[in-house]
């Protein structure tokens, strides 16, 4: 009896090389954001990511792989739609700041609109998506991904040319081995793991500014010295962040505490 083929050996035959982005486009780096399950606010996170590294005068795009989940255009307050094509191409929508985005929400008749689409649909909105959008330059586009470890994920990171990963997770234990999923996949797909993000992790009590952590102390540097990664960053829920997304107006949110995790993507 033949020897079954290892996971990483199904993974190659089953996914083809990476998808062509148009000769115009110059896409430098493609960073991954990623998280093993939902809720743990990865488009946050890739929002702030893309708005600190625009400050730093690079030019930035995000690609909202999250096609069942999309959000990153709301937070952007752009809610104009994908509607003209140069070429049939997609033209992505601009931010105030200058940040390209895509979206399933751009081209969806209404933001509401539920995407139920099976797998394949899906791969072929993500091809889209990066080989036929005129992004032109770009230094760094951030990929919104969605939870998980199926078949869109593997898409992603088997047809994009990513230079690396950043992994979102929130101190509970549960996440804390879900994130472990997520990095196995990564590594399995031979892409670097930059660091973890820790949402979340604490409240500021409006008063005396002690931060209280409600899901117990932080364990951030634990759970990256469990994966051999690096701690990016630890954030603080903020009700004041959460007014400001809902209104569309996410570029005008301080990003020091993403200042490290810019410095670990600059450095790859």
């Amino acid at each position: 009896m033949a020897d079954e083929k290892s996971l990483d050996e199904k993974i190659k035959a089953k996914f083809s090389p990476y998808f062509k982005t148009l000769p115009t486009n110059n896409i430098k780096h493609i960073i991954a954001v990623c998280s093993g399950k939902g809720g743990v606010g990865k488009s946050f996170v890739t929002s702030m990511l893309a708005v600190a590294m625009s400050k730093r005068g690079y030019k930035v795009g995000i690609l909202d792989a999250d096609i069942t989940g999309p959000s990153v255009p709301h937070a952007f307050g752009i809610h104009d739609k994908i509607t003209g094509t140069v070429d049939s191409k997609l033209v992505p929508q601009v931010s105030k700041n200058g940040i390209k985005v895509v979206s399933i929400n751009l081209l969806l008749e209404h933001e509401n609109d539920a995407v139920v689409w099976r797998g394949p649909v899906l791969a072929n909105a993500l091809q889209q998506f990066y080989s036929d959008t005129m992004w032109g330059d770009i230094d760094y586009l951030f990929v919104d991904m969605p939870p998980g470890t199926s078949d869109v994920a593997l898409t992603v990171f088997k047809n994009y040319p990513v230079t690396g990963a950043i992994i979102v997770s929130t101190p509970q234990d549960l996440v804390h081995m879900i994130v472990g999923k997520a990095v196995q996949m990564i590594e399995l797909l031979k892409v670097p793991v930059i660091g973890i993000v820790e949402n979340m992790a604490y409240v500021t009590c409006p008063h005396c500014g002690e931060k209280i952590y409600y899901n117990g102390e932080s364990s951030l540097y634990d759970l990256c010295n469990s994966y051999h990664t690096i701690p990016l960053a630890s954030i603080g829920q903020d009700p004041q962040k959460r007014a400001i997304l809902d209104k569309g107006e996410v570029e005008s949110i301080d990003t020091s505490e993403f200042d490290n995790a810019i410095d670990e993507i600059l450095a790859i």
